[in-house]
């Protein structure tokens, strides 16, 4: 006989704030997820236990990260339904060998993988050179890529357009902190956002994306970005990592890296 396991908490009043943050109404939910308002109103009252299936199915339609959509389930006296494991895991493999492919494809320009929280999970050897320079202690794992950027003894003080950049920054992690209600990403912000530093909002389209303009070794480097994440990922793990990839934003840039990536040793990962 297997035993589940024990309701941790309100499963209903769960759902209904995470159906509050993505600022919809019951009618509005119901619609979407073909569930009667009248239903949708018991398991969020608690007059009704919804099923094990229902609360992936309402989950599906919130958009709740795998490793809170667990958390729900626990809360309703199920088992997690997602695996989570460390990127050196054998399970991982297929995915760790997917991210080297593009870390060292990338070279040399500056890629990063990061976690749901900014921590660095891995690195090519070009981005090294943007780390060059940051203290000692921002470099203890595990190291958070948006600390190490804006704290006065990391990267700020050789990033060009720091008060843009802040700005764009801060405000990936508050939609993220909204989006995710992680208290770990709301913490990061309110302590990000205590950093000595001036916020710049672009007051017009003067450029199709904001760059990141920072010194390199005594070069102006001007660098956009991509973000890619797995697609249909049923992993915690996998659902949160992230590969920051840099570009040169002009060919000054480009020919500066290819030189300074040629007498680079390859990254330790």
């Amino acid at each position: 006989m297997t035993t589940q396991p024990a309701r941790t908490s309100d499963v209903g009043g769960l759902l209904r704030t995470w159906r509050q943050r993505r600022r919809l109404t019951q009618l509005e939910l119901a619609n979407s997820s073909q569930v009667s308002t009248r239903h949708l109103s018991f398991i969020e009252n608690g007059r009704a236990q919804p099923t094990k299936q229902m609360l992936l199915h309402l989950a599906e339609h919130l958009d709740i990260p795998l490793r809170e959509r667990n958390g729900v389930l626990l809360a309703g006296g199920y088992a997690p339904a997602y695996p989570e494991h460390a990127l050196t895991e054998t399970p991982m493999a297929v995915i760790s060998g997917a991210i080297n492919r593009v870390l060292d494809a990338h070279d040399p320009f500056p890629a990063v993988v990061v976690d749901r929280r900014w921590d660095l999970v891995a690195s090519n050897t070009a981005a090294g050179l943007l780390l060059e320079g940051v203290a000692d202690h921002l470099l203890e794992p595990p190291i958070n890529v948006i600390r190490a950027s804006l704290h006065p003894e990391g990267m700020a003080g050789r990033i060009l357009n720091l008060a843009e950049w802040r700005g764009h920054l801060l405000a990936q992690l508050g939609r993220q902190a909204q989006a995710t209600g992680d208290p770990g990403l709301a913490a990061l912000l309110e302590e990000f956002a205590a950093l000595p530093g001036d916020v710049e909002v672009p007051d017009g389209p003067h450029e199709l994306v904001i760059p990141l303009r920072c010194t390199v070794r005594g070069h102006e480097l001007s660098l956009i970005s991509m973000t890619t994440v797995f697609g249909t990922p049923l992993e915690v793990t996998v659902s949160e990592l992230a590969i920051e990839a840099f570009y040169p934003a002009d060919a000054r840039t480009a020919q500066t890296l290819r030189v300074l990536g040629e007498n680079e040793p390859p990254a330790a990962r």
